[in-house]
C-alpha cells in the first residue's frame, strides 16, 4: 500500500493539522510515513499545503507530485493540483469554498460543503476534520480510532477541550462517505 496525498488551502483552514494526523496515525499502525509541509511567509491567510505519504514500506522520499489523493479546501489550491492526480486517484473538495468543478473523468471526486457542514456542528474551523473523516472512510488508509488517537498530540493541550468537536466532525465526514 502507497498513499500519496497533498492537502492545500489558505494558512489557518487546518491544512498543516490534517497532514499530521494522517502521519502520526500511520506511525502508531507501524507504516512508514512522511509529512511536508510548505507554506508562504503570509501563514494564515496565505496558501498552504503539505505532503504526506503512508505506505507498508519505508519511505523513500517526501516529494509527492503527482498524488493519489488530493484535498482541496480553495480555488488557488484546486488550480494548482487538481491536474496533478494521477489516474485512477482521488480528489476531495471543501464545495463550499471551491467554486471551480474538475472536468476530470479518470478520477473519483468527492465534493463535500464541509465549511457549511462544520457551521452546522457550531464550529466552522472544524471543516477541515470532515474532509479528513471523508478521505479516510474513502481510502481506509488508517483507521478512524488511530486518526482520534492522533488528535491528542496534534492538538495541544490548551486545545484539548476542542477534542469532542473535532470527532463530531470526523464522524460528520466518515457518514458522509458512508450514505453517499
Amino acid at each position: 500500500m502507497l498513499e500519496e496525498i497533498i492537502i492545500a488551502g489558505f494558512g489557518g483552514q487546518g491544512v498543516m493539522s490534517m497532514g499530521q494526523l494522517i502521519a502520526y496515525a500511520g506511525m502508531l499502525e507501524g507504516k512508514g510515513v512522511s509529512w511536508l509541509p510548505s507554506y508562504g511567509p503570509e501563514q494564515r491567510g496565505g496558501t498552504a499545503n503539505c505532503a504526506v505519504i503512508v505506505s507498508d514500506e519505508p519511505v523513500g522520499s517526501p516529494l509527492v507530485t503527482n498524488p493519489s489523493t488530493a484535498i482541496i479546501l480553495n480555488n488557488p489550491s484546486f488550480d494548482k493540483f487538481e491536474h496533478r492526480v494521477r489516474p485512477g486517484g482521488l480528489l476531495i473538495i471543501n464545495s463550499s469554498l471551491v467554486t471551480r468543478v474538475s472536468e476530470r473523468s479518470d478520477i473519483e471526486i468527492i465534493e463535500l460543503t464541509a465549511t457549511d457542514m462544520a457551521a452546522d456542528l457550531g464550529n466552522a474551523r472544524v471543516a477541515n476534520m470532515i474532509l479528513l473523516g471523508a478521505f479516510i472512510e474513502q481510502t481506509k488508509v488508517v483507521s478512524s480510532e488511530s486518526i482520534i488517537e492522533s488528535l491528542k498530540k496534534v492538538l495541544s493541550k490548551e486545545k484539548h477541550h476542542l477534542m469532542e468537536v473535532n470527532k463530531h466532525a470526523l464522524n460528520k465526514g466518515f457518514s458522509s462517505v458512508k450514505t453517499a
